[in-house]
């Protein structure tokens, strides 16, 4: 077609050749036209728009312009008219469906009001690549939230950079290269979505073929304190990268307590938490050693191929937190995290547990359950693992005690190895195992007030109530102590103002205290559970496990600490409203991105 193009162009220039000479001596006819572009070449993504300027002279006046999309003729405009001391702007949309890698020649011709034709000038468009590939060690960037992003391999944001992702803004993670982003220590990650207009990390696999563990998720890493003998490093990162500030260097639980790593807020990472190296997978999010200058609100992990947050150390909080449908514990703490968490939801699936055992709550000090001297002791706990929730949520897999579950769920609480966290108004239900302390040294900051549970209710769906053996299968209160005899456990339970209950053979249960019965994912097909349920309480029946009254925030470890709203009466994470409304998202598979 291009060539028959520059044939039809030689015709009629012969053709003027001859009409020029066979004319009157006194008739005056110009040169054929001629027309240029500027640029003659440019690129830009399917659906984007190019343009040039087209500079025409034609001393016979200029009649029409022929513009040609691939050889083709696609348009004559009549420019009879038209002004040529300026040049004529040409604009063209690059079609949504364009070739990423492939060229577009747009083509233009002018013919004169003496028909005589100019030579054609070709106009060639490359089409680019839509996503922007981001890769190795970044520089300080702000991206735009009209672009799609990809992340490849392993991400880095290093000490003195920052990287600022905009509300609206989408980023995949690939799976060949085990994408995941790695927040240095001093390197800062501002992602700040509104409740309108979230950031989503997610998947680059297509709608419909996403997966747990799809890509690796985000890791955060500052140099607050941890309470082991050296620095830590996040398993399966390369180059090791080592985090956090220790005891052996001088550091206390007060060391870079306030350093600031960024902003996550309205915030959804889904299908993280891949398997880096044999046995190392990445948790949805992680923060090693994070400072409680870092803002972390409104954040959504769902679909996570490991845990769904995980604190080593540091002092980072967090509000408004949802884990839904992770793989292994939703809220998992170590290395002498001492933060707070407020108003927080786990949603878990029946059939996602890990083979390690999956838990709602896990909590160790470190791999073992030994004294740190001066640290985290029998006389000393500033160092342990002592952080502080309230008004949890949690809504396990096996609601009812017909309901079948994958083997690998164990508890809704976890507390072992020498931990001292403390928990607060909150509301624990769908688990085999309710609460399982592990050993003495754990027990030991319960009944010190180093930790605390108290004004909470635990419900699980058997009959078993009070376990009789450390192995045992299912019961609300478990222990490795004192030959599996967990009386103990229960005793404190119910004297500081806990409540339990067990033997769920319906959901009625759980709407009587003020949970609708259908948020339970196991009400629902992995196909069928809403995109955006409403977790605002219902009304229920009056006693002491309604949760729309009954919180108290009278403990010493509120005291003088801004970070808790302590004006609510209702425990768990919602009252009459639903702070996930709009910006989270509980069916992501399908979702178009």
């Amino acid at each position: 077609m291009k060539k028959l193009m520059r044939l039809f162009a030689f015709f009629f220039a012969v053709t003027a050749v001859m009409a020029v000479q066979s004319c009157k001596e006194d008739e005056e006819i110009g040169a054929a036209p001629t027309v240029e572009v500027d640029p003659t070449s440019t690129q830009n993504i399917p659906g984007g728009n190019v343009t040039a300027a087209l500079t025409v002279v034609a001393p016979n006046g200029a009649q029409e312009l022929v513009i040609y999309v691939g050889g083709e003729e696609d348009e004559t405009r009549d420019i009879s008219a038209t002004n040529l001391s300026g040049p004529i702007e040409f604009e063209y949309t690059i079609p949504a469906r364009a070739v990423v890698g492939s060229k577009i020649i747009v083509a233009f011709q002018v013919i004169d009001k003496k028909g005589f034709p100019s030579s054609i000038t070709n106009f060639v468009i490359t089409v680019g690549d839509p996503v922007i590939t981001l890769q190795g060690t970044l520089a300080t960037q702000t991206l735009d939230a009209a672009k799609p992003y990809l992340l490849k391999g392993q991400v880095f944001v290093p000490n003195g950079v920052t990287l600022t992702v905009p509300a609206g803004t989408i980023v995949k993670g690939d799976k060949a290269t085990k994408a995941t982003l790695v927040v240095l220590p001093g390197g800062k990650l501002i992602v700040e979505g509104t409740a309108s207009n979230p950031v989503v990390f997610t998947s680059a696999q297509a709608a419909g073929e996403r997966d747990r563990g799809d890509w690796g998720g985000i890791v955060m890493l500052g140099n607050a304190f941890v309470n082991q003998t050296l620095k830590p490093t996040i398993e399966g990162i390369s180059p090791t990268q080592n985090y956090g500030s220790i005891a052996a260097d001088g550091a206390t639980p007060t060391t870079h307590a306030t350093e600031n790593s960024g902003t996550l807020k309205y915030v959804r990472v889904e299908y993280a938490g891949i398997e880096l190296t044999p046995n190392n997978e990445t948790n949805s999010i992680t923060f090693g050693a994070v400072g409680n200058g870092t803002t972390v609100e409104y954040v959504q992990v769902s679909f996570g191929g490991d845990d769904g947050f995980e604190w080593f150390g540091g002092t980072v909080n967090g509000k408004h937190l949802v884990s839904h449908s992770t793989w292994d514990d939703d809220f998992d703490t170590d290395f002498g995290w001492g933060g707070n968490v407020q108003f927080g939801l786990v949603v878990r699936n029946p059939f996602f547990a890990d083979q390690s055992g999956s838990n709602a709550f896990e909590s160790d000090n470190q791999g073992n359950g030994n004294a740190l001297a001066g640290i985290c002791d029998d006389a000393t706990t500033i160092g342990c693992t002592r952080g502080v929730f309230s008004n949890i949520t949690v809504l396990g897999p096996r609601e009812i005690q017909s309901r079948s579950i994958s083997a690998n769920y164990q508890n809704a609480l976890h507390i072992r190895r020498r931990s001292a966290i403390s928990i607060f108004n909150s509301f624990f239900s769908g688990y085999r195992i309710g609460l399982r302390i592990d050993d003495a040294g754990t027990l030991t900051n319960l009944n010190s007030s180093a930790a605390k549970y108290a004004y909470n209710v635990l419900s699980i769906p058997s009959t078993a109530g009070t376990a009789a053996s450390a192995t045992a299968a299912d019961g609300q209160f478990v222990t490795g102590l004192n030959g599996g005899d967990a009386s103990a456990i229960a005793t404190y339970w119910s004297e500081n103002n806990n409540t339990a209950f067990n033997n769920v053979t319906n959901t009625s249960a759980f709407t009587d205290i003020g949970v609708a019965g259908s948020l339970y994912w196991s009400q629902q097909t992995a196909a069928s559970y809403p995109s955006n349920p409403n977790f605002a309480l219902v009304a229920g029946v009056a006693g002491n496990n309604n949760l729309n009254a009954g919180a108290n925030f009278a403990d010493a470890k509120f005291s003088g600490n801004a970070f808790f709203n302590t004006t609510g009466a209702f425990r768990g994470a919602f009252g009459s409203t639903d702070w996930t409304d709009g910006w989270a998202e509980f069916q992501p598979l399908n979702k178009a991105y």
